[in-house]
């Protein structure tokens, strides 16, 4: 049952309390008070409540403390703090989450966020678009995807997301590893007006009864068809669907488009021509410390020819979150309000002390984000953000 947050529903502190123990299986209670989570958080010197201080909080009754100072909608879901934690408290998934249900429940979130929220439950996307919209990307490609309704069956169902259907920019990374698809000759399909989102950051946003009505009802149409893996570009889309859809009766492989370009490599490897770059390629959050997968994205980089390959300073499980998780991407408004300089801004400029002049991202929330701080750091032109899909069909189509 989707929660009517706009309505004020409240929770006591006492259902709370056990909300929280049942998110992090009482693990919050071994909090041994060390502070790395603070000292890891990209927001650590500017928020009020680093996740050591929450804990501390919330044992010594100060919740209603936590939820007026804003804190917890200053995560941006980076796992950091969660993958670094020695007592391993689900700070990420289990902590943040409660105190946002709690907001939500309470009638208070972020007027950003709220909107984006209501969008998803009203149209299955945080745009406010018509869901038969969806699908309306493939009108600007010159070769026919196929649609599951028409197609029934196929080997990969690729799932392009909300950013990756409707994103003005993200939607050129959606059309470039369908081209790349096409050119492998690999038997793919969408959903086209019949996907929802997937709903990730719903779930990280504390919004469960939502994140659950999602599910329900983007499995009621992965059952109507026949496939044998599901396929995205986004790193969030791929953390829910292999990590919580099993949970409700997904039973098909789930891959990131950086597993299916690596698979493909051999075949993609003839069809590389040179690529005269310094690319420096990001580990998203969910793809990287959730997920553990660094390694494919730069061997598929590493096979271009002409192309050089260079490290962030902070990469693989230290990577520096480029701000947009947990609805991050919504609440802008409200992270600028107490911080200086947003980790988007901060990581473009780590890409330009290393030399490099192109990020390539292996999420599509980190294209509009890099893209954005690039304006505000004053290095649009200098640095140029691409998904992996678009620099591997460049290689192909040879170059610019």
């Amino acid at each position: 049952m989707i929660i009517p947050y706009e309505f004020g529903v409240t929770m006591n502190v006492q259902e709370f309390i056990e909300r929280l123990k049942e998110l992090t299986e009482k693990k919050y209670l071994q909090c041994i008070q060390c502070g790395t989570c603070g000292g890891s958080c990209p927001y650590g010197m500017y928020t009020p409540y680093t996740p050591r201080r929450m804990i501390l909080a919330i044992r010594m009754g100060l919740i209603e403390d936590i939820i007026k100072s804003n804190a917890h909608w200053l995560c941006t879901s980076c796992q950091l703090c969660s993958s670094r934690c020695p007592s391993r408290i689900p700070i990420t998934d289990g902590i943040i989450p409660a105190l946002r249900e709690l907001t939500l429940l309470e009638g208070n979130p972020p007027e950003e966020l709220s909107m984006a929220l209501m969008n998803i439950m009203r149209y299955g996307n945080p745009f406010k678009e018509s869901p038969r919209k969806r699908g309306d990307w493939v009108k600007e490609l010159d070769f026919e995807v196929p649609l599951m309704l028409k197609k029934k069956k196929a080997d990969v169902l690729f799932i392009p997301e909300c950013f990756g259907a409707y994103h003005r920019r993200c939607k050129q990374a959606t059309k470039a590893l369908a081209k790349v698809m096409k050119i492998l000759e690999i038997d793919f399909a969408i959903l086209g007006h019949e996907e929802r989102c997937i709903g990730d950051h719903t779930r990280l946003c504390g919004e469960f009864g939502l994140f659950e009505d999602l599910i329900e009802k983007n499995l009621k149409v992965f059952k109507k068809y026949e496939f044998n893996k599901i396929v995205t570009h986004d790193a969030h889309a791929f953390n829910a669907l292999k990590n919580f859809y099993p949970q409700y009766g997904l039973n098909k492989p789930v891959l990131h488009h950086s597993q299916l370009l690596y698979e493909h490599l051999e075949g993609l490897k003839p069809l590389f021509t040179e690529l005269d770059y310094t690319v420096a390629f990001h580990d998203s959050c969910y793809l990287g410390r959730k997920n553990g997968i660094y390694e494919e994205p730069r061997e598929v980089i590493k096979a271009i020819p002409g192309v050089k390959l260079v490290e962030f300073k902070r990469n693989r499980e230290n990577a520096l979150c480029c701000g947009a998780g947990g609805g991050g991407i919504w609440l802008d408004s409200v992270i600028r309000e107490y911080v200086k300089e947003r980790p988007a801004e901060e990581r473009v400029k780590e890409a330009k002390l290393v030399g490099a002049d192109v990020i390539v991202t292996g999420c599509i929330l980190d294209i509009p984000m890099f893209e954005d701080a690039m304006k505000v750091t004053g290095l649009e032109g200098e640095i140029v953000v691409k998904d992996l899909a678009e620099l591997v069909l460049e290689a192909i189509e040879g170059g610019g």
